[in-house]
């Protein structure tokens, strides 16, 4: 037989509204978590896949007229063949790039620079004074 000796234990009704914000606050987190790490591996992913692409034409070397002839035929459009670092450093600013110093002693260091758009990201390739592709930097664009 029940006897009503005992009180019940049920959670007051603050308790009631803290598990419940606790809760909420825990599935928020876990997906900001969720989404963060997808687009983190979205951003490896790319750019490994455009990277990994460069380095095999690098590997071909290939030739400016070639390079560009295949890039168009592809639908990546030609942005900018600098005069001279200081066009260079203009472009890029406008793209707000963290990757500044590495482009201009790249380019400094190679006869000529094409920056092309393929997709989602910008190809910044250097050819030597033979016209033979280099070396790249990837910038997203």
């Amino acid at each position: 037989m029940l006897t009503d000796d005992a009180p019940a234990t049920r959670p007051s009704r603050t308790g009631r509204v803290v598990i419940v914000v606790v809760s909420m606050t825990l599935a928020v987190l876990a997906l900001v978590t969720a989404f963060a790490l997808g687009a983190a591996y979205f951003k490896v992913r790319r750019y490994g896949a455009h990277e990994g692409r460069l380095q095999r034409l690098v590997a071909q070397q290939p030739r400016l007229a070639q390079v560009s002839a295949g890039l168009a035929q592809e639908g990546s459009v030609l942005l900018l063949a600098p005069r001279d670092e200081r066009e260079l450093r203009a472009f890029l600013a406008l793209h707000n790039d963290q990757k500044i110093d590495e482009v201009l002693s790249l380019s400094r260091s190679h006869a000529a620079t094409r920056v092309f758009r393929a997709s989602d990201m910008l190809y910044v390739l250097y050819f030597d004074a033979t016209g033979t592709l280099r070396a790249f930097t990837c910038i997203s664009a």
